[in-house]
């Protein structure tokens, strides 16, 4: 096949370009790119307690912070905490401002759309909190006890099919009034969302407030741009083998006072 002086110019130049930038750099995987730097850029947040947020020490702390320094530590590369907020954490992964994104991510089928999601690394739940003090274990221990919850939310709605008739529910306005019931004697027991029992109960350690019992499971997953297939297995990798080592548990158990359990894939 004969070239022209034109063709055999854009072939030079063809090869000239791919000296410069091999077509391997460019299947770079995500994966390659954190094992190449020796380091991991990780999505947090950092106004969530008890899943993350600024400690009295001014650094970030919490179930997702620990989850990230995991899989850092699995990786055998440094870890770069990436603060984000609910309205930012997915284009920062998409914009590749972050590898990763660990901050109570649900998966749904809208998310689903614009990016990959591992498997279910903590349980993120409305539930039942009390004293220590207070014997309850299930619904039916609520019979003759005030329960405290915010009109309307997912815990009123579930709390309301199984509460027993003999339940005194007191409705209040928004989370903020329910804490306040609760914090001060007016309510017996709270029905509220993990993150709000567990800034609650941070704020409040005289009380000795505790989970009793789950109304809702809604399990946080780990964000990874569309298409990096090769971390979201590594990472599912990850995940499953802290699954059997307990270490899911552990971290669950410091965090939310329960372990993670069955979490799905």
């Amino acid at each position: 096949m004969r070239f022209s002086a034109r063709g055999r110019l854009a072939a030079l130049s063809l090869l000239a370009v791919c000296s410069v930038f091999p077509l391997s750099a460019a299947a770079q995987s995500a994966l390659d790119e954190v094992l190449a730097r020796k380091e991991i850029r990780i999505a947090i947040p950092t106004d969530f307690p008890p899943y993350g947020y600024v400690g009295t020490d001014m650094k970030p702390q919490g179930l997702d912070i620990d989850m990230a320094g995991y899989i850092a530590g699995k990786l055998g590369v440094k870890l770069e905490l990436v603060p984000v907020t609910s309205a930012n954490r997915i284009p920062y992964l998409q914009t590749k401002k972050a590898d990763l994104v660990i901050s109570t991510l649900g998966k749904n089928p809208e998310r689903e759309k614009v990016i990959d999601f591992t498997a279910a690394y903590s349980p993120f739940f409305q539930a039942v909190f009390a004293t220590k003090s207070l014997p309850v274990k299930g619904a039916a221990d609520l019979a003759g006890k005030s329960v405290g919850v915010t009109r309307g939310a997912i815990e009123d709605m579930e709390l309301s099919k199984i509460a027993p008739a003999t339940a005194d529910i007191k409705r209040f306005e928004d989370n903020n009034a329910t804490v306040s019931a609760f914090v001060s004697g007016q309510v017996q027991v709270i029905a509220t969302g993990a993150s709000v029992a567990g800034n609650m109960i941070a704020r409040n350690p005289q009380l000795g407030t505790e989970f009793k019992f789950v109304l809702k499971e809604s399990p946080n997953h780990i964000g990874v741009a569309k298409g990096e297939d090769k971390l979201r297995e590594k990472v599912n990798e990850i995940i499953a083998g802290a699954k059997a080592s307990g270490d899911l548990d552990k971290m669950a158990t410091r965090w939310l006072g329960r372990p993670a359990g069955n979490l799905p894939n």
